[in-house]
């Protein structure tokens, strides 16, 4: 079993022994930790939006948390089964405190997890992360008397919300998206997916949909993350019906992969560059992802005469260089894409219409669109060390080795080589060196990482 405790929420197997997995008295735990976090940041009355994804633990999760926020005398919004995005837009709709997603995103159906907003609907800081941590450590909890209870209210239309807010942006053209008469084929892993997916395609004039492990019921079919190795179903749906495109979701439906007529790959971190491409051929601007995402975002967001910047991994550090930016589009190479104009975090729906807006306005295909980008390839790797080896001291003789090339040091080491990169980071629980590399092919890709590689063992020696 496993519980891993971490700034940005809590995630873990359910079952087990209290502490050793995500069992019930766990997830009281943290929820209640996170309600007095919330105390502390009002003294009015504090409302949470919750929603879920579709697995198998999610309505006990959901039972859960829900009757630990209303003994702490918090009202409760239930968006029952939803989305990461549409809990994200839900909660300063509705002008709530804070908001709790129940979702283990891509992880397989064994875990589940607690996403914790603010009252943005944001991700919240690394700071509030350590302060509900160490709530959670003290179970310094004061629950609510009888009559001061809070109450619980049902919402089942913000998938409609959600698609609404789409629909308006001036940037999404249904007509041109109809006009096209798109042929579109879906896997949404039995997840929520099957839920918005088809709704909002609808909504976008997309009459033909072939729908593929659409029912909700968590029973997830292929491994949930959606890469190339576990898209092979949606890849021959795709050809065997002459569809457009196809879309790939995952769990909680904040990752979106395509896959191209021909049945090929898009790529993960080719979402966000195709997004990009389509905003800024709308309008200047910068644009953000992690330092672990393909160069070519960089290139045509500098093709298109703005200016590219890398954040640390992970969304929060994403959103806030976004933010210090003042960046049209972000994201992550995982196929997050992060549209500020509705709301900063990866929301595959919005990415969706913003994919077949660009497709349908020009004229071009998936395959085209996709063979029109820099062609990079990204390996990773990593590296098991002994719990004595001091990995801050190797980062630092990397980064003292190859001080004459383009060195960024925000998150780990990364080190920009003319033609290629690699990235390495730390652990934070457990001694291992992860090295990503990019380069124009996957050989070039692999003999750069073996080169670092045999560089950290050399240290080592």
């Amino acid at each position: 079993m496993a519980l891993i405790k971490s700034i940005s929420g809590i995630r873990g197997t359910i079952g087990g022994k209290p502490g050793e997995g995500l069992s019930p008295l766990d997830i009281v735990k943290f929820t209640s930790a996170y309600a007095e976090w919330l105390k502390k940041q009002s003294n009015e009355n504090l409302t949470v939006v919750v929603g879920r994804d579709a697995r198998i633990s999610g309505l006990m999760v959901e039972n859960l948390v829900i009757s630990t926020l209303t003994g702490l005398g918090i009202d409760v919004i239930n968006l029952g089964l939803s989305t990461t995005p549409t809990v994200e837009i839900a909660v300063p709709l509705e002008h709530a405190s804070g908001g709790i997603i129940l979702t283990a995103s891509h992880n397989p159906k064994q875990w589940n997890a607690l996403k914790l907003l603010n009252a943005k609907g944001e991700f919240i800081s690394n700071n509030n992360g350590l302060e509900i941590l160490e709530i959670a450590e003290r179970e310094d909890f004061n629950y609510a008397e009888v009559d001061d209870l809070g109450s619980v209210s049902e919402r089942s239309d913000y998938f409609d919300i959600h698609i609404q807010e789409i629909l308006k942006h001036e940037l999404v053209d249904v007509d041109a998206i109809k006009n096209a008469g798109f042929k579109v084929a879906i896997d949404a892993v039995n997840s929520t997916g099957g839920i918005v997916l088809p709704k909002l395609l609808r909504a976008l004039g997309v009459n033909t949909v072939f729908e593929l492990f659409c029912e909700p019921n968590g029973q997830f079919p292929h491994n949930p993350e959606p890469l190339p190795e576990n898209l092979t179903d949606i890849s021959k749906t795709v050809v065997d019906n002459q569809a457009d495109i196809g879309i790939v979701v995952d769990p909680d439906v904040d990752r979106l992969a395509l896959v191209c007529e021909d049945g090929s790959m898009f790529g993960e971190e080719y979402t966000l560059v195709a997004v990009a491409d389509y905003i800024l051929t709308q309008r200047k601007g910068n644009t953000v992802s992690n330092m672990s995402s393909t160069r070519a975002l960089r290139d045509v967001t500098e093709k298109a005469g703005g200016q590219y910047f890398p954040s640390a991994v992970g969304e929060v550090n994403v959103v806030n260089q976004m933010k210090a930016q003042n960046a049209v589009i972000g994201g992550e190479g995982n196929g997050g894409v992060i549209f500020p104009d509705l709301h900063y975090g990866r929301d595959a729906l919005v990415g969706i219409a913003l994919i077949l807006t660009h497709m349908a306005k020009t004229g071009k295909s998936a395959k085209t669109l996709r063979n029109s980008y820099p062609n990079y390839h990204i390996s990773k790797n990593k590296i098991e060390l002994t719990p004595e080896i001091d990995v801050d001291l190797i980062l630092e003789k990397i980064e003292a080795k190859y001080a004459h090339e383009n060195i960024n040091t925000v998150d780990g080491v990364k080190i920009d080589f003319a033609e290629e990169w690699v990235h390495l980071r730390k652990s934070n629980t457990e001694p291992i060196i992860r090295i990503y590399s990019e380069s124009a092919n996957a050989e070039k890709a692999e003999v750069l990482a073996a080169k670092i590689i045999g560089d950290i063992k050399e240290i080592i020696a």
